[in-house]
């Protein structure tokens, strides 16, 4: 009979003991589970919650929350634990990774592009990065990949298709022509050589594309990449700078030149291949056509009198060389924040945005921007919208102004985003579609 007791009261110990962890370990999943609501409710408040382009959505019947794809992604506060499962809370931020999708342990995350009210414009492409127009080949940020590590591999892949696909029929000069050379036409560039193809690159501006246009101390890369020709990239927190010496060093190693300030015109089939016709009237006969050329094209323009100005740019290319000017940049987006920030120290700097509130900043800048704004070390100008250019003055049209504003000026810059090169690739035959929250990732479900 005691022995019985004793066992009671042990197993009683024990159940005690065995409710009392199960009951922290709900509060504690509670409090997380708040903490989390609370960052969904910020998001939302300041329009972070809604993707903009590339973002995961999580299957929660397939959710074992493991947490892997929290810790697994380098970017902060994209995803959350909110009752027992994983939830997008700053999918704006979302810079396309794939991180989180290659961690989860039971592949519950797909990412998607677009939403269901939200279109995004993409080429039409198959899983070889081969458009509708066979031989017309596209991979890195114009196909909904933007991230640097991602454009490099997508660039590697798509010329091992290319080549894979070849064949000794037709006269032309080159195997391959790559238009564009950021991240994914470089490395596709060095993956053409590694298999020998003869290849020709051609760029509208300056190696590194759209990387080149960048603040020379903005941070580019935040994790490894693989490089043909090279190897494994171990760089963390890497600046453009070090990324573009990078580049140029294995280019050179490899004897590799890149035809730059070349613009592509027009591409146009001829005999079972391409006549590639540059801006300067050059023109190339090849058998297949890799476009690296990102989403933005051309820069989006404000069609307002004076922006052909030579004082008028859209991009900031040493701010460290700027110093005593009356500056004016247009724009809410982070490219127009940083810009801003860099050259409140030594300009006078005024920044017009056409909304009433900024919103999808990423939180570091956010937090910038208002202690700049606390110190009084730069203007903004929300609900406002800029007129006429002029020499020595800009004129805006600001909310609760009776009249316009006229400011004294030296420099405008404009960050009113890019626009796809839709005529562009048209004229090439290649079809443009509009998803609406569908899969780029997505693991085979067996």
């Amino acid at each position: 009979m005691e022995l019985l007791l004793e066992k009671i009261i042990i197993y009683g110990i024990v159940g005690i003991f065995l409710v009392t962890v199960l009951l922290i370990y709900i509060r504690k999943l509670r409090r997380e589970s708040q903490i989390v609501e609370e960052k969904i409710r910020v998001a939302k408040e300041y329009g972070f919650h809604e993707p903009v382009s590339l973002h995961p959505v999580v299957d929660v019947n397939s959710c074992i929350q493991s947490g892997a794809c929290i810790r697994a992604c380098p970017e902060k506060d994209i995803l959350g634990i909110r009752n027992g499962k994983a939830t997008v809370i700053n999918a704006s931020h979302c810079v396309g990774h794939g991180a989180c999708f290659h961690a989860c342990p039971t592949q519950a995350i797909t990412l998607c592009i677009g939403t269901e009210k939200r279109g995004v414009d993409l080429p039409h492409v198959n899983q070889n990065f081969e458009s509708n127009v066979k031989g017309i080949f596209i991979a890195g940020e114009m196909g909904g990949m933007g991230l640097i590590k991602n454009a490099v591999e997508q660039g590697k892949q798509a010329v091992e298709n290319i080549v894979r696909s070849l064949n000794g029929k037709g006269s032309v000069a080159y195997d391959l022509i790559i238009v564009g050379a950021g991240p994914s036409g470089i490395s596709a560039t060095l993956a053409a050589k590694k298999h020998r193809l003869n290849t020709l690159t051609l760029e509208q501006d300056s190696l590194g594309g759209t990387v080149f246009t960048f603040p020379r101390s903005k941070i580019v890369m935040t994790s490894p990449m693989d490089l043909p020709l090279h190897g494994k990239v171990k760089l963390f927190e890497t600046d453009k700078i070090e990324l573009l010496k990078l580049w140029n060093t294995v280019l050179t190693k490899n004897d590799i030149k890149i035809e730059v300030n070349k613009k592509v015109e027009k591409i146009v089939s001829e005999n079972g291949g391409f006549r590639v016709l540059t801006i300067d009237g050059t023109s190339y006969s090849t058998k297949n056509v890799l476009l690296a050329i990102g989403r933005r094209g051309s820069p989006r323009k404000l069609n307002v009198q004076g922006e052909e100005s030579t004082k008028v740019a859209y991009r900031l290319m040493e701010p460290e060389l700027i110093s005593g000017k009356k500056i004016v940049i247009v724009g809410g987006g982070d490219s127009a924040i940083e810009a801003a920030l860099l050259l409140a120290d030594k300009n006078q700097v005024t920044l017009s945005y056409r909304k009433e509130a900024f919103s999808r900043l990423k939180p570091k800048n956010r937090g910038k921007l208002e202690d700049s704004l606390s110190a009084g070390k730069l203007v903004v100008l929300l609900n406002s919208n800029l007129m006429l250019i002029e020499d020595k003055s800009v004129t805006i049209d600001a909310a609760g102004q009776d009249e316009h504003l006229q400011l004294e000026n030296d420099l405008v810059y404009i960050f009113a985003g890019g626009e796809l090169p839709s005529e562009f690739l048209k004229n090439a035959g290649v079809e443009i579609i509009s998803k609406f929250g569908e899969a780029i990732l997505e693991h085979e479900k067996r």
